[in-house]
């Protein structure tokens, strides 16, 4: 009887949603929530209470939402003039109270604020304009991301950290809480502090993720040559990639440091 009950949308009495808006089956939507113009909605997402959505805002299915979000506001950005961009969210994340993500710039490559699958973000996060966030990353409460920022699959924000605009954040990596991050932070690595530094791998997330003893030998072996050598980032980038052939593993690294544009952080 309960499956049958949730093939139709529940939506409450209370709540506003223009009639433009997409909503598909299964859609929950709490009192008092606002959903505007240019919104759609897959199946199974659940919108709790006093949440205010606008649009374009596109969000996939299974996500949980939880009271006093806002989803899809403008960009807080100085340069914005009201083009039509985007905020665009996968599947199956869970978005915590009173987090707030803003839909792109026409500054950006794409013009669209883009949040991948399975990503837990909890209280007061802030993701601004024009961020892409990959997959599976767990953002602690008041982790704040600025405009531009890349944030890679399986990688973790502490509470309270930030990070300057246009910083790129590897996969796998750990940003530790109260931390501001103003680089590049390669894959696999575990930064801390004000400014932040490197304090070596993020050895107990990749062994969380499944990172064999062999991986590990590996990962240390490319650590030490980009942070323990002095080596120059081109010359570290040589050495890593004779690794390459037998430490596939290495190929992050390596993308990382040639795709760098701010330095990364040491």
């Amino acid at each position: 009887m309960r499956t049958k009950e949730r093939e139709v949308k529940v939506i409450s009495e209370h709540a506003i949603i223009d009639a433009s808006a997409k909503l598909a089956a299964n859609v929950e939507v709490g009192p008092w929530s606002v959903i505007g113009p240019d919104v759609e909605i897959d199946s199974g997402t659940v919108i709790g209470p006093h949440v205010v959505i606008k649009g374009p805002t596109k969000i996939g299915k299974n996500n949980r939402i939880y009271q006093f979000v806002s989803l899809g506001e403008v960009p807080q950005s100085i340069n914005y003039k009201n083009e039509p961009t985007q905020l665009i969210i996968g599947d199956n994340n869970v978005i915590r109270e009173f987090c707030t993500l803003n839909r792109a710039t026409a500054d950006g490559a794409t013009g669209v604020t883009r949040i991948g699958n399975r990503n837990f973000l909890m209280s007061y996060v802030h993701i601004a304009h024009d961020c892409q966030i990959g997959n599976d990353i767990v953002f602690a409460n008041n982790a704040s991301l600025s405009g531009h920022v890349i944030a890679e699959d399986f990688c973790v924000f502490g509470g309270f950290s930030a990070v300057h605009q246009r910083c790129h954040i590897g996969s796998y990596s750990f940003v530790s809480g109260e931390t501001s991050v103003g680089k590049d932070v390669p894959p696999y690595v575990l930064v801390s502090g004000h400014p932040a530094k490197v304090f070596g791998l993020n050895l107990v997330g990749l062994k969380r993720r499944g990172f064999s003893e062999g991986q590990l030998v590996n990962l240390k072996h490319a650590y030490n040559i980009i942070y323990r050598k002095g080596l120059t980032t081109q010359k570290a980038i040589a050495e890593l990639e004779i690794l390459l052939p037998e430490q596939p593993e290495v190929r992050l690294l390596i993308d990382s440091l040639n795709n760098s544009t701010r330095g990364i952080v040491r």
